[in-house]
């Protein structure tokens, strides 16, 4: 069982900055593929971002790429979305994610843990 609590998320004007973290419970952290999801009003929950249990693999869907940067501290158990440039399109719920495999990691569907999310605004 691995417990998610997210924390960072704010408004922000567009092109600011915002790192959010995912600070995770256990002693098993290192053993689980984390993710970044994001949900705005009225859509679809989306894939932002995901990092592979030391690092050595990562993800990103592609509107992200070059502003978003993921990273973990297993050390920490911690899991972390550093968001630059953003904008107002980038306004939503953010979600950090666990699952154990690194298949289908773009699928909301296939992660195990999720924790309560962080709101994210971006004004114009």
């Amino acid at each position: 069982q691995v417990q998610l609590v997210e924390s960072g998320g704010g408004l922000v004007p567009a092109g600011g900055s915002l790192r959010l973290s995912c600070a995770a419970s256990g002693r098993t952290f290192s053993s689980y593929v984390m993710g970044w999801f994001r949900q705005a009003p009225g859509k679809e929950r989306e894939f932002v971002a995901a990092i592979s249990w030391r690092g050595a693999r990562i993800y990103y869907t592609d509107s992200v790429k070059g502003r978003f940067t993921i990273s973990r501290d297993n050390a920490k158990n911690t899991v972390y979305l550093q968001m630059n440039s953003l904008k107002p399109e980038d306004t939503a719920v953010y979600y950090c994610a666990a699952k154990s495999t690194i298949v289908e990691i773009l699928r909301s569907t296939g992660y195990d843990y999720w924790g309560q999310g962080t709101q994210v605004t971006v004004s114009s």
